[in-house]
């Protein structure tokens, strides 16, 4: 009985016969020989078809194969040092199982919008496969992490009767003649939940109804975001860069593959799994920007071209420390020293792909929180759970969310951010 692997497998089957159920992804003829591209969703690899080691159907079944048409294959693994991936088949026998005709995506190039339009079959190529297996390892990576760290998972509502930041940037549902909206961060019950259980963490999908159309910025993204009771900023900002560099270290063990179907510069990616990581305050980063010309004064927010200058004076990801008040959300601990400044930082990742964290410690006190919230303009009786947290057993904590498809982006070193989630929604993108 010939075993059936998968093609990630066939390391581990060098010189057997296997049978694995495949795609055809491309194919080309020399004389007497044909070359099948390969996938089977772990990898790609070469089927060589030799015409005098196969009976005559195969070798006109190997030359009539149409792009994406699935079948079983069966032959021999050999070692190939000229590829990506390292090995390939040679064919003994190929089962047809469904054909395709004229399949959209041909090895030609094509233009974004057209791919988008097709991004439920984009996703079989070479570069969205890579993307998304490197995802999938920092999803795995980013579980094991905050559980050999000692957080446990919470999972904040999608539909929330208010907002962390206001609800200007929100999607409004109507709940039952209730206004409701898509949550744009768990935040506010990742607090709860760390005075329930200490360290907590949530991943899950938020939502932004932003009007922008920056390489930066989709509609609907996933967060990371962890909370931590009993934790000042400082300790905060040790587990953030600890997080980054085991998400990097983790992605160059276990997707060099990936990687290389990518050419990212693991090279480079090294450098990142370094730390500490280099803190800056806002006021040296103002100075930072003024000395090499921006228009920028103090109380300005940064934009992508203010960040990616800061980052680019440093070779690993940098802490922006202690923002202004003014720019910030109303629930961060103001600095002791300084009355215009919170205890926040952002975490700006190199080669010009800005924030990908933003994180502070949190206002504890119940009267200073309650004045916040009223000069925001919000109204405190969607709060009053929120108020509780520091009328009973109020604690020091502090928190960061991570944009997962920033991080994605950067680790890739991708364009724009559609290319990190399988199926990006953008202001004028809702399919499919």
């Amino acid at each position: 009985m010939v075993q059936q692997i998968r093609i990630n497998q066939a390391k581990d089957h060098v010189d057997e016969e296997v049978k694995i159920g495949v795609w055809l992804t491309d194919k080309r003829s020399s004389g007497k020989i044909s070359f099948l591209q390969l996938r089977d969703g772990s990898a790609f690899f070469q089927g060589v078809v030799v015409k005098n080691n196969v009976s005559e159907e195969v070798f006109a079944l190997a030359k009539e194969l149409h792009q994406e048409s699935s079948f079983w294959v069966t032959g021999v693994i050999h070692q190939d040092d000229r590829s990506h991936f390292g090995y390939e088949i040679e064919v003994s026998n190929l089962e047809l199982i469904g054909n395709s005709e004229d399949y959209p995506i041909t090895p030609k190039d094509h233009g974004i919008e057209f791919l988008l339009d097709h991004r439920h079959l984009w996703l079989r190529s070479k570069r969205p496969f890579a993307i998304m297996q490197i995802r999938n390892e920092m999803i795995r990576a980013t579980y094991e992490f905050f559980n050999k760290e000692n957080f446990i998972k919470i999972d904040p509502p999608i539909l929330t009767g208010s907002a962390p930041e206001g609800t200007t940037e929100l999607f409004h549902i109507d709940y039952f003649d209730q206004d409701a909206y898509l949550s744009q961060s768990g935040q506010l019950y990742m607090e709860a939940g760390a005075q329930a259980f200490g360290r907590v963490f949530s991943f899950g999908p938020t939502f932004r109804a932003e009007k922008s159309k920056t390489r930066r910025h989709l509609t609907e993204f996933w967060m990371i975001e962890p909370e931590m009771a009993f934790t000042h900023q400082a300790e905060s900002l040790e587990v953030q860069e600890k997080y980054i560099a085991y998400l990097v270290q983790n992605v160059i063990d276990n997707c060099a593959y990936e990687l290389r179907l990518l050419d990212r510069d693991v090279e480079l990616l090294k450098k990142y799994t370094k730390t500490p990581y280099p803190r800056i305050s806002y006021d040296q980063a103002i100075e930072m920007l003024q000395k090499a010309n921006f228009d920028v004064k103090w109380g300005d927010d940064f934009g992508a071209p203010e960040e990616t200058y800061i980052s680019d004076q440093f070779e690993q990801p940098v802490f922006v420390l202690n923002y202004p008040t003014k720019i910030k959300p109303f629930y961060m601990k103001k600095d002791p020293e300084r009355d215009d400044v919170y205890l926040c930082a952002d975490m700006l990742a190199p080669e010009g792909y800005g924030e990908i964290i933003g994180g502070s410690e949190r206002e504890t006190d119940y009267e200073v929180l309650r004045q916040r919230i009223l000069d925001a303009g919000l109204d405190e009786k969607d709060y009053d759970w929120y108020l509780d947290l520091r009328k009973f057993g109020s604690t020091p904590h502090s928190g960061f969310g991570l944009g997962f498809e920033r991080a994605i982006t950067w680790i890739c070193h991708l364009d724009h951010l559609r290319e990190a989630i399988p199926f990006p929604r953008m202001i004028n993108r809702i399919e499919p």
